[in-house]
């Protein structure tokens, strides 16, 4: 085999047994899953807002961030829910480039997967602790779930991974909502495809077991824009595009609470970060214009951090994203206190 096996790393299991989630966390993360779960289910009419770096890159500059997105919450709570992105997993295109904070805990050093999977931890505890935030990360890698699965109250499965038969199958068996993006063909019958699947149950292998799963009822879709043959970003955002994805769930008949969260850049933005903030507003317009796509579209995803843009790895701008460029934290601020005041 061409493999060179480097280190055999420690179970979730052990790792959370090393170092557990304290009862009064794991309360407070319990007390935010049923909210949210109440957006999804219809019983709640709070809005759902995902929001935070493109890669969760520095645990110093991520705590701050989330700790002025608490601030903001605190004002916004009886209309928003916000949930930190704190995304420790990315995705590569082409396999190249900064992997996240699983893969290098510091960028500009080697890899190095078990302190990364200690990292990764310790960050995502420390926001909840610091902040009674629980958080929402990427599943790139569904064996590494349960890594983190006690703090995180939001799973997305990106557009590489939606097709993939594994992801489904995990995503069937997790407590908390999870989000499937549209493939970056755009294809909506294999996003709603990867939605039953998830919600329903399933037997397969994970981590050496044989497992049972009962379904994910809160499995739902998110629309982040297409890339057609020719390269070009098609959005999918549009009033139009969410009353085709309504009717689409619909006419199934077979899918439990139809729901959308729409994410504001990747190719609904052509990666013009400063886009967002006008995208965000055109899907709160399309709320208030149709009851059914008011009920439909329960939150919005959008690349925030400290800094505006981005910047090269080793450039040492504090709070300054080295992947997909952000919104800056003045431009954030103002959004969400705008996205607040329209709902």
């Amino acid at each position: 085999m061409g493999f060179e096996f480097i280190n055999k790393l420690p179970t979730p299991a052990e790792i959370r047994e090393q170092y557990p989630l304290p009862a009064n966390l794991a309360e407070i993360k319990r007390e935010r899953d049923a909210a949210i779960a109440d957006v999804f289910t219809g019983k709640s009419n709070k809005f759902i807002l995902i929001i935070g770096p493109c890669s969760a890159d520095n645990e110093d500059s991520v705590c701050d961030y989330v700790s002025r997105l608490v601030k903001v919450q605190e004002k916004t709570l009886d209309r928003l829910i916000i949930i930190p992105r704190v995304y420790t997993n990315k995705p590569r295109t082409t396999g190249e480039g900064y992997k996240g904070m699983l893969h290098q805990p510091d960028p500009e050093k080697k890899p190095n997967m078990l302190e990364g999977i200690l990292a990764i931890r310790h960050m995502h505890m420390r926001v909840l602790r610091e902040t009674g935030l629980s958080t929402a990360d990427e599943m790139l890698y569904p064996e590494n779930l349960n890594y983190l699965s006690d703090m995180m109250s939001y799973v997305a499965v990106g557009a590489r991974s939606v097709e993939n038969q594994y992801h489904r199958l995990v995503s069937s068996g997790c407590d908390v909502p999870v989000g499937m993006k549209n493939p970056t063909s755009g294809g909506l019958s294999v996003m709603l495809n990867s939605v039953y699947a998830a919600q329903h149950g399933h037997e397969f292998i994970f981590r050496g077991w044989e497992v049972k799963t009962f379904g994910n009822p809160l499995t739902h879709t998110i629309l982040r824009g297409s890339v057609n043959k020719h390269g070009q970003c098609q959005p999918n955002y549009h009033y139009e595009d969410l009353e085709l994805l309504l009717n689409l769930y619909e006419e199934r008949g077979n899918l439990q609470f139809p729901a959308c969260i729409i994410d504001t850049n990747h190719s609904n933005s052509n990666k013009n970060y400063l886009e967002q903030v006008r995208i965000a507003k055109e899907v709160l317009h399309s709320r208030r214009h149709a009851a059914e796509i008011h009920n439909f579209v329960k939150g919005l995803m959008i690349e925030s951090y400290i800094e505006p843009g981005a910047q090269k790895i080793g450039d040492g701008c504090y709070g300054k994203s080295i992947t997909d460029p952000c919104l800056g934290w003045e431009d954030s601020e103002r959004l969400i206190y705008d996205i607040a005041d329209s709902l």
